[in-house]
Order: structure tokens, then C-alpha cells, then sequence
């Protein structure tokens, strides 16, 4: 398996990968393309194409920092879906040095309730700190979202620098 950062839309990679973040995200978790190139100037995102084989498997795009790295979006390719990469990549990911923090859906349905156990089962806590993520879109409004964190649960200091950053930096690229 191999992460592969891209830099700019004129890499190959870039239209498969923008092609599953629309097919796997809802309209108000995603940015419009303008935004996401430029999120790809920002030193600190890492929007990651997963390969296996030279075969494109799906994407991770990251924010990283000395105190955390956020886990902005995350989706496997569906024909790869149940085999083991997804768990691959949040194992490769949590090598890091700094904690690994995401965000999913309050686990409500089959889906989300499965969504949760995955990440927990990948060694992530979820956080009972209420979090409400901004939109992304004018026509779209904030959402709440559960915190995840690993190696361990997530701390108010460290839930706090996160949503100073998620604010301040991330959402940046987004429509204001």
C-alpha cells in the first residue's frame, strides 16, 4: 500500500480521487473544487491518493500539525471496501508521532453504528465533547459530528486546539 500526496490537479491521480470524494461524501461535507486546490497549496494538507499495485484504492486527505493530525476525509473505493485497506492505512497513519484526530456521523443508523465500530476497532475513542463542524457551503448548514481520537480519548486542551485550527485554517477553504 502506498500514500501518494498530490500536489495539484494536473496530476493524473487528481480526477479519480475527486470522482470518489463526490460519490462518498454528502454535498455539505465536501468543498467545491476551486477551494480544494487550493487546500492543496496549504503546507500542512495532505491529500493522498491510496494505492495498491499502482492501482488507485481510495483517499486520505489529511491536515497535519505538531499537536494533531486531523483526519479531514477518509473513503476506500468500493470494489475495495471489506478487504482490510482501510484498516491498513489508519494503522499506517497512527504510526505517527501526534495524535490522530477524525470526525464521523452520531452513529444513529446501520451505517454510522458500523462507521463507529470500525474506527473503534482501529484503536479510536469517541469523544462525548460536543463538536459542531462549520459548512462548507454558504447553502449549507453546520452539522454535528462525533470526535474521534487515537491513541487515546481526546482531551478538552487538545478538542479545543482542534476546533481552533478546524476554524482558523481548514475552513479557510471553504465558501465564507
Amino acid at each position: 500500500m502506498a500514500l501518494i500526496r498530490l500536489h495539484s490537479d494536473s496530476d493524473p491521480r487528481f480526477a479519480p480521487l475527486f470522482s470518489l470524494y463526490q460519490s462518498s461524501f454528502p454535498l455539505h461535507e465536501q468543498r467545491r473544487l476551486h477551494d480544494q486546490l487550493a487546500a492543496l497549496g496549504h503546507p500542512d494538507y495532505h491529500c493522498m491518493s491510496i494505492e495498491e499495485n499502482g492501482a488507485f484504492c481510495g483517499l486520505l486527505m489529511t491536515w497535519e500539525t505538531p499537536e494533531f493530525i486531523y483526519v479531514e476525509h477518509f473513503a476506500i473505493c468500493p470494489d475495495r471496501r471489506g478487504t482490510g485497506l482501510g484498516s491498513r492505512v489508519l494503522t499506517a497513519l497512527c504510526r505517527a508521532p501526534q495524535p490522530v484526530i477524525l470526525e464521523i456521523d452520531p452513529p444513529q443508523d446501520d451505517i454510522s453504528i458500523r462507521r463507529r465500530g470500525f474506527y473503534e476497532r482501529a484503536g479510536f475513542f469517541a469523544s462525548d465533547i460536543p463538536h459542531i463542524h462549520p459548512a462548507y457551503r454558504r447553502d449549507c448548514a453546520p452539522h454535528r459530528l462525533v470526535l474521534m481520537s487515537s491513541p487515546g480519548p481526546l482531551t478538552p486542551d487538545l478538542a479545543d486546539a482542534f476546533r481552533r485550527y478546524l476554524s482558523g485554517t481548514v475552513m479557510t477553504f471553504s465558501e465564507r
